[in-house]
């Protein structure tokens, strides 16, 4: 059976579910649908494998909220890692790039996000709570501020550092070599890098 675009029903199923992808539009869901029907079998079962495999094994750490598949995650357990530090973040794939920097050595905490009152979403919204609660613990000496350099990044970096201050722990920002309006995620290493020796008192 075809339907009246020429597409069978499958195909149709295939591209809708493609287009929920962010950044996915109806013309790439239909090059990528026509891309997988070109594959031999093996392919889409492997690509369905995987898709099953990382909503049934990975979830976040309960400890700083990263992507992990044990809990909790390798960098939260991990002696050699500065438990004293901790590097707050938007997205898990923020934590990842400064990972592949290599410099950072501390622990990390995972917002879920920004504060956007536009969009309805406030400080009860993200983790802002747990890191207060993690703050509030001991044992922490400094926390790096390192949401990306937006109007909603830089909001909630001041959010989080008059929330912070009476625990007495000391409250940094990552300097000023990311660019504004630029994403952690995408930002090369040396500024990365270069952004952390740099950070701030706030």
């Amino acid at each position: 059976m075809v339907t009246d675009n020429g597409l069978t029903p499958s195909m149709e199923r295939l591209i809708d579910a493609l287009k929920r992808l962010p950044g996915i539009g109806e013309k790439s869901a239909l090059r990528l649908a026509f891309f997988i029907l070109r594959m031999d079998a093996s392919y889409a079962a492997s690509l369905a494998e995987a898709l099953l495999g990382v909503k049934e094994q990975s979830r976040l750490c309960s400890n700083c909220f990263g992507l992990t598949e044990e809990d909790p995650c390798p960098i939260c357990r991990d002696p050699r890692r500065r438990a004293a530090e901790i590097c707050v973040v938007e997205e898990p794939a923020d934590l990842m790039a400064f990972e592949r920097a290599r410099e950072y050595r501390g622990h990390y905490h995972v917002l879920g996000g920004t504060i956007a009152p536009l969009e309805g979403v406030g400080p009860d919204q993200l983790r802002c709570a747990e890191l207060l609660q993690r703050a509030k613990r001991g044992g922490v000496e400094e926390i790096i501020l390192a949401t990306n350099p937006t109007a909603e990044g830089e909001a909630t970096a001041l959010y989080l550092a008059q929330q912070l201050k009476p625990t007495g722990v000391r409250v940094t920002r990552i300097a000023r070599g990311l660019p504004m309006g630029g994403d952690v995620e995408y930002t090369d290493i040396l500024t990365l890098t270069k952004s952390l020796e740099g950070r701030q008192e706030m």
